[in-house]
């Protein structure tokens, strides 16, 4: 089964609920008008999709039914489908990171799959011939260090740790150092899962950051926010909380596989102005994809590809 196939399978709790109540309103209307829209808006509100999401989906609705002149509400869904591909779309500038030698930062907290989401990545750039390295920075967890050993040598990456407990900061500056040594192209930081002290979060978080702009300038940073899908509007909290304390510069959203509330994924991007990069649909090492609108969206409307002119 490919990864569109597990996407579409992984869906089907969020689809049963959304988009079968999405096509019950296309089909109890004969006519498009504000009626029409304010069940739409209903709907998608109820599918965790969020209320300033579904007003911009909306609008952009508004004004393709408009210039197109749609007149049957049935028709709206393939543009409704484009809209919220729209409001998803991510583009090659937000993997610049890929081009360059580069440090990924993974936060998150613990529990959202953070650490099973650094063993994947690596797995996912090690496929692309990158030589690659984890650090295994969470430091405070019980057995952290031993379930990202595991994760490392099913990826076949090289693995840098310290004993539990240790600096999280020496374990990145021993880090940076063996990825200069063996010219890495890329580095993956698993980092504390903590948010309930944002201080003891933000001061971590801060000596990282500043430990990489001094022995690694050139590297390029990108910091990935692990959130768990099936948490709905909480993920979007969590994000937000997050934001403050860290440059989040993308999302990974795991365990979109059988739960009703996959709808948070359109959400993200239009609530915190930050992509959903890659998402996660299972346990398996290569159920960590990078994300991509038209594919989601097809899923979940159990729409069948569109295929890419030659």
């Amino acid at each position: 089964m490919g990864f569109f196939d597990r996407l579409k399978q992984g869906l089907t709790r969020t689809r049963s609920g959304i988009v079968e109540n999405l096509n019950n309103v296309f089909a109890a209307y004969e006519e498009i008008d504000d009626e029409f829209f304010e069940d739409l808006e209903e709907v998608m509100v109820s599918g965790d999709i969020g209320v300033r999401t579904t007003e911009e989906i909306l609008d952009d609705l508004h004004e393709k039914v408009a210039q197109n002149k749609v007149k049957n509400p049935a028709q709206c869904k393939k543009v409704l489908m484009n809209s919220i591909k729209d409001a998803m779309r991510t583009y090659e500038a937000d993997y610049e990171f890929e081009n360059r030698k580069s440090v990924i930062l993974v936060i998150g907290v613990n529990g959202v799959g953070k650490t099973t989401s650094v063993g994947k990545l690596a797995s996912l750039y090690r496929l692309q011939n990158k030589r690659v390295i984890i650090a295994a920075a969470d430091t405070y967890r019980a057995a952290a260090n031993e379930q990202l050993a595991e994760w490392a040598n099913r990826a076949g990456v090289q693995l840098i740790s310290g004993q539990d407990g240790a600096d999280p900061g020496s374990v990145v500056y021993d880090a940076v150092a063996a990825a200069k040594a063996r010219n890495a192209e890329m580095l993956i930081i698993d980092t504390a899962g903590r948010l309930h002290n944002k201080k003891n979060l933000m001061n971590e978080l801060h000596k990282i950051y500043s430990i990489l702009e001094k022995t690694w300038p050139e590297a390029y940073q990108e910091t990935l926010l692990v959130l768990d899908g099936a948490t709905g509007q909480n993920a979007l909290s969590q994000a937000k909380e997050f934001a403050e304390v860290a440059n989040v510069s993308g999302i990974i959203l795991t365990k979109l596989d059988g739960t009703p509330r996959g709808g948070i994924a359109v959400a993200i991007q239009s609530e915190l102005a930050i992509p959903v990069k890659f998402i996660g649909v299972g346990e398996r090492i290569d159920d960590l994809q990078k994300f991509n609108a038209d594919d989601f969206v097809d899923a979940l409307f159990d729409a069948a590809p569109e295929k890419e002119e030659q």
